[in-house]
């Protein structure tokens, strides 16, 4: 079987469908109309003879065959977009690459440097930050889907990776909070005190959250947000304990009375990493981005 012209186009629609499994959001990536992909998943039926997505309810389901192309095409369609682009090596200073990041809100931060310098060497390339999903997703194709995911393990993220930084968890007061005891939360007051929760989601259970169902415990949320960044405004002059990473409590503290105080817990490190799908590495700006944000020749976190 073989592509020659511009059937070869088709490949990109090929993989578009098959990672998306469904014809409408297929087109919608790669700037096609549902008619035209449709159209195209019409000759792709054709060119394999074989229905390669099938409709179960409303969904569609890849066929065998189009399990068995998805990977070859995740690893060989990049590998043929550098040999047509050969001639014309990447150049950061005047790229135009659009970049999609998934990551929080507190990783967006602790990378601002990188993120900085990246704008810096290319100034017309564009960055877009997105929130990690809240509902479970196939984590696989968000990977192919986005540049990276910026992470921590046990997530369900299977990939290539590089790590970022480490940090831990610290238990965020308003520094006149009556619970403390000598610049101290104990196990019991910890409990007892009305809690501030940030809540990404099914998909995203934090290590702290892990350890504390470990220890019997589940928190009740008083108040929830789906960020970091309010947690310290929300527990200023209140009673409430939130669970917040050191890093960022020493940067709100700055500016409002709230403290973080070591948590009773215990120490619960968070191991930031960088999340990739392994079709992206023969991809020139791909790595050179991906060399900034993981620490590459730039300044430490």
């Amino acid at each position: 079987m073989t592509f020659t012209g511009k059937d070869l186009n088709l490949l990109v629609a090929l993989r578009a469908l098959l990672e998306e499994a469904n014809v409408t959001r297929a087109g919608e990536r790669i700037s096609m109309g549902q008619s035209s992909m449709s159209s195209a998943l019409s000759r792709l039926r054709l060119q394999f003879n074989d229905e390669l997505l099938v409709r179960v309810g409303r969904d569609y389901e890849l066929t065998p065959l189009a399990r068995l192309l998805l990977p070859q095409l995740q690893l060989t369609l990049p590998l043929i977009e550098n040999a047509l682009m050969s001639q014309e090596a990447f150049d950061p200073a005047t790229s135009t690459r659009h970049y999609r990041l998934l990551m929080s809100d507190y990783a967006a931060i602790e990378l601002r440097p990188r993120l900085s310098q990246a704008m810096n060497e290319a100034p017309h390339i564009r960055i877009d930050i997105l929130p990690l999903p809240a509902e479970p997703t196939d984590a696989g194709r968000d990977l192919v889907n986005n540049d990276f995911v910026v992470i921590v393990p046990g997530i369900g993220v299977e990939g290539d990776r590089a790590h970022l930084f480490v940090d831990h968890y610290v238990c965020m007061v308003d520094k006149n909070n009556p619970a403390l005891e000598k610049g101290k939360l104990s196990w019991d007051a910890f409990k007892a005190l009305p809690h501030a929760v940030v809540d990404f989601g099914q998909a995203h259970l934090t290590p702290a959250d892990r350890k504390l169902g470990e220890m019997g415990f589940s928190r009740k949320a008083h108040v929830k947000t789906t960020s970091f960044m309010p947690m310290a405004s929300i527990i200023e002059g209140t009673n409430l304990v939130g669970i917040v990473p050191s890093r960022l409590t020493e940067r709100m503290s700055k500016s409002t009375n709230t403290i973080g105080v070591e948590a009773p817990f215990g120490h619960i490190e968070i191991f930031e990493n960088l999340w990739w799908h392994p079709s992206h590495n023969s991809d020139p700006s791909h790595v050179w981005l991906r060399k900034i944000l993981a620490g590459e020749n730039s300044a430490a976190l």
